[in-house]
C-alpha cells in the first residue's frame, strides 16, 4: 500500500470521475509492471493505492516518486527530512500543511519574499490542497527546543519559476481533463501552452506568450466552479 500526497475531496459524480482518472494515471505509471492495484480514499481524503504482485515494491516506489508519499502514519516525521503535504489553510502567521499530521510553517520560513501569508498565496497563485514540499523541523538535537518547519528549497524554486514564465491560472477541484475541456469550451485553447497537473484535482493552466492570466481566469470562471488564482 502507498498513500499518495494528493487528495480526492469532491463528492458524487465528480468523485467517481476523479477516481476513474486516478486509476488511469496509475495505469500510466505502473501498468507495464507485474502488479494489480486498487484505488481508494482514506478518511482524511488522501488517495491510497493497494498494490499486489511480483513487482509491487517497484510499483510503490514509482508511485511515491511520481506523486509524493504521505508517511506520517508509519511512525511520524523525522527532523530535517523533506516530505510532501497539501496546503490546507493559511492565516496571518503561516501555512498549515497536511502531511498525515498537521505541519505548521511560520511566515518567516516560507522563503517567498516579503508580505503576509495571504499576500504570498495571492502572488504565487496558490490554491487549497496544492501539494507542497517542506522540510520538517521538530527537535533534531533532542534539547526540547523544536526548530520550525520550512518550505523546501525545491518548492521555493518551483514557485519562483512560475513567476518567471508567461503567467498561469491555478485551479483546484477539477481534473486535468475537465480543466482542458473548460478552456476549450470558453474558446481559449490557442491562449494556453498546456495544463500542468499539480495533483489529482489541482491543475496549472500555463498561459501562452501574450495571454493575460486575469483575463483568462475571468473568461473561464463561469464554466468551472473551482478556486482559481493567477500567477502573473
Amino acid at each position: 500500500m502507498v498513500v499518495l500526497a494528493t487528495k480526492c475531496y469532491v463528492e458524487g459524480d465528480a468523485r467517481d470521475r476523479a477516481l476513474d482518472g486516478m486509476n488511469s494515471l496509475v495505469a500510466n505509471d505502473v501498468g507495464e509492471l507485474d502488479v494489480d492495484w486498487q484505488v481508494g480514499v482514506r478518511d482524511d481524503g488522501f488517495v491510497q493505492i493497494d498494490v499486489t504482485g511480483e513487482d509491487a515494491p517497484v510499483a510503490r516506489n514509482v508511485l511515491a516518486e511520481t506523486w509524493g508519499e504521505i508517511v506520517a502514519h508509519d511512525g511520524g516525521l523525522e527532523s530535517g527530512e523533506e516530505y510532501v503535504g497539501t496546503l490546507e489553510s493559511w492565516d496571518d502567521v503561516g501555512f498549515t500543511l497536511d502531511a498525515g499530521v498537521d505541519v505548521f510553517v511560520p511566515a518567516d520560513e516560507l522563503g517567498l519574499g516579503v508580505g503576509s501569508p495571504q499576500q504570498v498565496v495571492e502572488r504565487f497563485g496558490l490554491v487549497q490542497h496544492l501539494p507542497m514540499r517542506f522540510v520538517y523541523g521538530g527537535d533534531p538535537d533532542g534539547d526540547d527546543e523544536p526548530e520550525p518547519s520550512r518550505l523546501a528549497d525545491a518548492e521555493r524554486d518551483r514557485l519562483y519559476d512560475w513567476q518567471r514564465g508567461d503567467g498561469r491560472v491555478n485551479v483546484n477541484s477539477a481534473t486535468r481533463g475537465e480543466t482542458r475541456a473548460t478552456v476549450n469550451r470558453a474558446g481559449h485553447a490557442q491562449d494556453i501552452v498546456t495544463v500542468e497537473r499539480l495533483g489529482l484535482l489541482e491543475q496549472s493552466i500555463v498561459c501562452a506568450e501574450g495571454t493575460d492570466p486575469p483575463g483568462l481566469l475571468a473568461a473561464i470562471g463561469s464554466y468551472l466552479p473551482a478556486e482559481m488564482r493567477c500567477v502573473v
